[in-house]
């Protein structure tokens, strides 16, 4: 299950302050219990960071559908784990297609079974309640790392393969035979051109996909083929 959103536009000064704390880091906060959503919202707002709070695991899915305009940023989820409904484990599997959004779970009943099951279900940490702030801050931030790792690999994988279509059928099989380890040589007897002809190909190729050498072409190509 993945509900894509489209980036939201800073109209208003409030709109700026927003996108500012979502550039650091959104955090949805997943709790039935109010006071709980209210007492992280104040904590992570004082780190600077950005807050969205959710009564269950459903309401948040539901707000997933709508597909809200969001300001770009890493995110991630802080959720309880025993909640009516939809529990974080059941949340967390419906998650896990959107590797953008890293799971913590968090509970103040769960033993040492329930820690082990939302680590092999996908969680990134698993914090027992009442939770220490640095434990949080330290699971927050780690959560968020990998969130925006997440979101380079995405868009370097786009940029490559923008970069790989554009790429002529004469490039692409250049390109293709150079990864293979052929040498100049050998790619023009293959193809019956001439070294110049192959060798202006190669560089044409290298200059739309940014390699500056051998190497990076291989890389490059490669990585555009596997989608990395």
């Amino acid at each position: 299950m993945n509900f894509p959103s489209s980036t939201r536009r800073i109209v208003t000064v409030d709109d700026e302050a927003l996108a500012q704390r979502c550039a650091r880091g959104r955090i949805v906060l997943i709790d039935d219990h109010p006071e709980v959503v209210q007492a992280l919202t104040n904590l992570l707002h004082l780190e600077g960071f950005a807050c969205e709070g959710y009564p269950s695991a459903s309401a948040y899915l539901e707000a997933l559908q709508r597909q809200d305009p969001v300001f770009p940023g890493p995110a991630c989820i802080l959720s309880d784990m025993r909640m009516p409904g939809l529990d974080g484990l059941e949340l967390l599997a419906q998650m896990s297609a959107r590797d953008e959004m890293p799971v913590i779970l968090m509970s103040g009943a769960s033993g040492i079974r329930d820690a082990v099951e939302g680590f092999r279900t996908g969680a990134v940490d698993f914090l027992v309640k009442p939770v220490e702030t640095e434990e949080l801050l330290g699971a927050v931030t780690k959560a968020l790392a990998l969130s925006a790792q997440s979101r380079e690999q995405r868009t370097r994988g786009h940029d490559l393969a923008q970069r790989l279509a554009s790429l002529t059928p004469r490039e692409q099989t250049v390109a293709a035979r150079v990864a293979q380890g052929e040498t100049n040589v050998q790619v023009a007897e293959e193809l019956g051109i001439s070294l110049r002809s192959v060798k202006r190909i190669r560089q044409s190729a290298a200059a739309k996909l940014g390699a500056e050498s051998t190497a990076e072409l291989v890389l490059k190509f490669t990585e555009g083929k596997r989608g990395v």
